[in-house]
């Protein structure tokens, strides 16, 4: 589903809820002691994909409070440019390293409710009226909801079939 095809707030936060659940589904049964293996031909392990989940969502939600506060918002931070995001990634898993693979999926849960309670705060103009928020950028093609998709449920889906092939190849790995 592309952004343009919300026609309702309501809309586009069940694909958030619907993709989440999905997503976070797919961790049953992964021991904390598997939170860190990587495997060939996964780009990240069960643990960095819930650090890089994070790290987006609570940069975004950071990015608007910074804004309505009336401070300026480099994008994507003040540390890391568009073109250094390997380093901001890696920001993220060192943020989230210490905690436990449920500790992980309990900030997770806590940290989509937030979204969604950030997305109940924002109106219809705001989410889809371009310019609205200066964060978003000058792009007429970049309203908040597109960025509100490209970081939730856009890869939530994509999480879900990278950690189904981590779950396939761990698998063949242990036998």
């Amino acid at each position: 589903m592309s952004t343009h095809d919300y026609l309702s707030k309501e809309e586009l936060k069940d694909a958030i809820h619907i993709s989440y659940q999905s997503l976070d589904h797919e961790f049953d049964g992964i021991e904390h002691s598997q939170r860190d293996n990587r495997m060939e031909g996964v780009d990240r392990t069960p643990a960095e994909i819930i650090a890089y989940q994070l790290g987006w969502l609570n940069l975004i939600m950071k990015w608007d409070k910074d804004e309505k506060a009336g401070l300026t918002v480099i994008t994507p931070s003040p540390d890391y440019k568009w073109n250094q995001l390997g380093g901001l990634y890696q920001s993220f898993y060192h943020t989230y390293a210490a905690y436990s693979l449920d500790e992980l999926r309990s900030l997770f849960q806590e940290t989509e409710h937030q979204w969604q309670n950030w997305i109940d705060s924002l109106s219809d103009e705001e989410l889809f009226t371009q310019g609205v928020r200066k964060w978003t950028g000058n792009n007429p093609r970049w309203p908040m909801v597109k960025w509100i998709h490209i970081n939730s449920v856009a890869p939530f889906k994509t999480f879900r079939s990278k950690i189904r092939k981590w779950k396939k190849l761990n698998v063949t790995k242990e036998v």
